[in-house]
């Protein structure tokens, strides 16, 4: 159980005390992206109000950048348990995808087989698809249970088969909340000696995350899911790293992690996301950063899930309502994903915005090869509500007073 309070976490957001409107907005659209910690902020504004510097100069602003991509390593490093020479940074998830992927051409031949999944964002899809178009290589898909909303693992030996060379899965759906079972996955991956790309962008906002632990190769997130700035995030065992051949300019650093760094960096970003990782370490417990940041998100995690644990029976209790979430027993994060019956995502979402203030997104949120398997797009897809820290037990007795009302007006 969580031990901290609402008013805690809320007083970290300055977004929540915005008042230009007769309701206060209810943010929802946590799995789109969170709103940023004061924290985050204030390392954003210091940065860039004391003096800001290109890197690698004698004068004291360039000392201080060199200083703050140095800390944004050990930072990220602390809260995914990983060495800071792993850390690299980008314009976002991505595009860090794509760069990868177009480095990792070599490493692929048209013999080869390349692993993805029906469950994933497009952004862990389309760069290692692409990657095999590029080199003639096979693309198998693991599959989607339309029941359970899960990845189908039974017939796992058949897909991951010696002739693959890279697997890439996603640790948490964006769309149904799925934490998918990856344990399994990169142990049959590691048996078949195959690279795996582990898309924890929608996982880092919510789960504690283990690098070393996972035993994946590569690792991405974004700091704009997880109270920060619009920043992405790539870690990549050192071993794979340092052979990773990366299109750079000739005079460019060829040490990891700078070679995959290409051009000059977000530095205000990275400030930024410092005081994000600052936010979750303060709300933990322990005698290193790294024991805090993960006390915080054990916090954060225990905290969510009293929440959505209401929103899910209540959810479920509705007759109009189809819900996509996975079964007792599998874990999931605070996202919910529904359909309305004979309702249009949009005018459902326009709706809660209008009358209620409510943020809540609607679509197919580029887990578009699940949409189509689902069959949710003529209804304009689903309807996604999801949770963050700051959310409160009286937003959620409002969205489904708000949710009810709908129903009774536009569901025939």
């Amino acid at each position: 159980m969580s031990t901290i309070s609402e008013e805690q976490l809320r007083a970290a957001f300055p977004a929540l005390k915005e008042t230009s409107t007769s309701k206060p907005a209810v943010y929802f659209d946590g799995p789109g992206g969170t709103q940023m910690a004061q924290q985050s902020i204030d390392a954003m504004v210091g940065y860039i109000t004391s003096g800001m510097a290109n890197l690698h100069g004698a004068f004291a602003t360039s000392i201080k950048t060199d200083l703050v991509l140095e800390e944004g390593r050990k930072a990220v490093a602390d809260l995914l348990n990983c060495s800071p020479s792993e850390v690299a940074f980008g314009q976002n998830m991505t595009s860090l995808a794509f760069s990868i992927a177009r480095s990792l051409s070599s490493f692929v031949t048209a013999s080869d087989e390349i692993v993805v999944t029906e469950l994933d964002h497009r952004a862990n899809v389309d760069p290692w698809v692409t990657l095999a178009k590029d080199t003639g290589a096979e693309v198998k898909f693991l599959q989607v249970n339309p029941e359970t909303y899960t990845l189908a693992l039974d017939n796992l030996d058949e897909v991951i088969t010696e002739k693959t060379r890279l697997v890439a899965v996603g640790m948490s759906s964006n769309v149904t909340g799925t934490v998918t079972a990856l344990d399994k996955i990169i142990a049959r991956a590691k048996e078949v000696n195959a690279l795996v790309i582990v898309d924890a962008v929608h996982a880092v906002p919510h789960l504690s995350i283990d690098f070393k632990e996972l035993s994946c190769d590569v690792l991405l997130c974004s700091a704009y899911k997880f109270f920060g700035p619009h920043i992405g995030i790539a870690v990549i065992t050192a071993s794979l790293f340092e052979k990773l051949p990366v299109y750079k300019l000739e005079p460019a650093p060829q040490q990891i992690p700078d070679k995959l760094e290409t051009g000059t960096q977000n530095h205000e970003a990275i400030a930024g996301l410092i005081g994000a990782i600052k936010f979750i370490e303060d709300l933990g417990e322990g005698d290193t950063r790294k024991a805090r940041l993960k006390s915080g998100m054990h916090q954060i995690d225990a905290y969510e899930q009293g929440l959505a644990d209401r929103i899910e029976c209540f959810l479920k209790q509705l007759p109009e309502v189809r819900l996509y979430r996975a079964p007792a027993g599998t874990r999931k994060t605070p996202t919910f994903a529904f359909t309305i019956a004979n309702v249009n995502a949009r005018v459902a979402t326009t709706w809660f915005a209008q009358k209620y203030n409510m943020n809540i997104a609607d679509g197919h949120f580029y887990a578009s090869t699940m949409a189509d398997k689902l069959d949710v797009n003529a209804m304009g897809g689903w309807i996604r509500i999801g949770l963050a820290p700051y959310n409160t037990l009286a937003e959620v007795q409002l969205f489904e007073q708000a949710l009810q009302e709908f129903i009774t007006t536009y569901s025939k």
